[in-house]
């Protein structure tokens, strides 16, 4: 007897639409055949829904079994083929009948006992099933039905175990979709522990992260050990705007297809920040593998990538983020497939001004030679270099600011001023691809950064002084009207194209 299930299978982030056909027929002796690609954990799947089976309280059939998984050839990797092929042999061994079958898709890890454990990307499996015609739901584990609940447009039936899933099937058992509560998941989980106010003194580089966070701007911060630059970032994400529904769906998938999501965490309702050791490999950053999967850059979509210590990276590895910082996604080939993740992220890294840390520092000597700064500092090329909008100097802090009673500015206050500034961008973007002033193509930034003769000389003069590339003077272009943005005008001006100009520090050659 032949019985036919609909399940998906993961391919990066994506869900792509699985059948699982199981043939079971009369042999002399019993024998168990999975076909179509599988990998090493679906191949030995066969032995955990035969244990299973049996322990649910069904038997196992003594016949021929021949299961497989179209498009045959697809990869199958992971284990949620499991209850799709446990419900495939109780049909074709007769052991259960069921006209629901054709309306849910079915996925989810079976325990030897029957139970189910929760499954990589539900949500994603999800998406792809409201995608589907003739699909009602999908039937999935109990600790992965909230995950594929955010999904509205249909149902998530959770499953405990084997048994459960049978009853349901049946008509034996009435099963209860798992509501969405998207806008209680917002509320619950859309909260940061961390606030600006923690960090005493560096007023001028809090400015310059309200700037950043407005526009969307890469920032470099340089600064000696101690001064503040990890606590800086770290706060980063608590003055960006609250996660839209669709980019909380976007990067929440990322992290239900590997798995990152926290119990009792469907949903990613805060801005995601990233801070890789330095030893991370190339595929550790941008992703890989014989099946690609994402890397942190990806982790890193909608919110921040934070890289401390930035000489220390290996220089190739670095290199490999050029063209994720231009086009907002990664693309990872292999022979026999290609994927694309998404990649939109800011930006944020940190390095000291030489091997020791303290050059410049008035408090502490430097001992490093003229050839140590200059190697230490030509680990980050010229071209990465050149795609950071913004570079600062954060300093030691003073004893007095540490020590003072008042506390700086918080991160309330300047998430105010973040929200008016993207709102403005909001309604001049409103008709094209761009969500936000660092995304300006140079198209845009013709239109919407227009010079008068005052700013126009001023910038033509900083471009031949600091011998500045054409992506540089974009990027000052956009860093200004992010400013002007911030002020409230219309048009940019001199004192607006000037903060912008000052933010290219390393563009002085002060510290090589």
């Amino acid at each position: 007897m032949l019985a036919k299930l609909k399940t998906f299978s993961l391919l990066g982030i994506d869900a792509v639409p699985v059948e699982v056909e199981v043939d079971v027929s009369p042999s002399g002796l019993p024998k168990t055949v999975l076909v179509g690609l599988p990998e090493a954990a679906v191949k030995e799947s066969t032995h955990r829904v035969e244990r299973a089976i049996v322990n649910s309280g069904f038997q196992r059939p003594q016949n021929r079994v021949v299961i497989n998984l179209a498009p045959a050839d697809l990869p199958k990797e992971a284990a949620s083929f499991d209850l799709p092929i446990a419900l495939g042999i109780l049909v074709g061994s007769g052991q259960m009948e069921s006209e629901l079958l054709g309306q849910y898709a079915v996925v989810g890890e079976l325990a030897l006992d029957g139970n189910t454990r929760p499954t990589k990307g539900a949500l994603s499996m999800a998406i792809a099933a409201a995608e589907q015609d003739g699909l009602r739901g999908v039937i999935v584990p109990s600790e992965s039905a909230a995950e594929a609940a955010v999904v509205e447009k249909i149902e998530a039936i959770p499953v405990a175990s084997l048994a459960q899933a049978v009853g349901f099937l049946t008509g034996q058992l009435e099963i209860e979709p798992t509501p969405s509560r998207l806008d209680e998941l917002f509320r619950q989980l859309s909260t940061y522990e961390d606030d600006f106010a923690d960090v005493r003194g560096q007023e001028m580089a809090k400015r310059a992260l309200v700037v950043a966070a407005a526009g969307g701007h890469n920032l470099l911060m340089l600064g000696p050990p101690g001064s503040g630059k990890t606590m800086l970032a770290k706060r980063l994400p608590t003055i960006l705007p609250d996660l839209e529904p669709e980019e909380s769906i976007e990067t929440t998938r990322i992290y239900s297809a590997l798995g990152r999501l926290k119990p009792g965490q469907p949903l990613m309702a805060t801005r995601p920040f990233r801070s890789p050791h330095h030893t991370i490999s190339d595929a550790g950053l941008v992703g890989g593998g014989s099946t690609p999967g994402p890397g942190e850059i990806s982790l890193a979509h909608n919110g921040v990538l934070f890289l401390d210590e930035l000489p220390e990276f290996n220089r190739r590895t670095l290199e490999v983020l050029r063209q994720p910082l231009e086009d907002g996604t990664v693309t990872i080939a292999r022979a026999l497939t290609s994927t694309t993740f998404p990649a939109n992220f800011m930006l944020v890294v940190a390095l000291n001004p030489c091997p020791c840390g303290y050059r410049n520092d008035p408090r502490r000597t430097c001992h490093c030679s003229v050839p140590q700064i200059e190697r230490y500092m030509s680990k980050i090329s010229g071209p990465l270099l050149d795609r950071i909008d913004m570079h600062i100097e954060v300093p030691s802090v003073a004893f007095r600011e540490l020590s003072g009673e008042s506390s700086g500015t918080t991160s309330s206050d300047m998430r105010q001023q973040v929200a008016a500034a993207r709102k403005r961008q909001q309604e001049r973007f409103h008709d094209t691809r761009a969500r936000y002033n660092a995304d300006m193509s140079h198209r845009l930034t013709r239109k919407f950064c227009k010079l008068d003769d005052e700013c126009r000389n001023l910038l033509k003069g900083s471009m031949t002084e600091l011998g500045l590339s054409a992506r540089a003077h974009d990027k000052i272009l956009r860093v200004a009207r992010t400013i002007a943005d911030l002020d409230g005008a219309e048009d940019i001006r001199a004192g607006h194209l000037n903060e912008a100009i000052n933010y290219r520090m390393l563009d002085r050659q002060l510290w090589t």
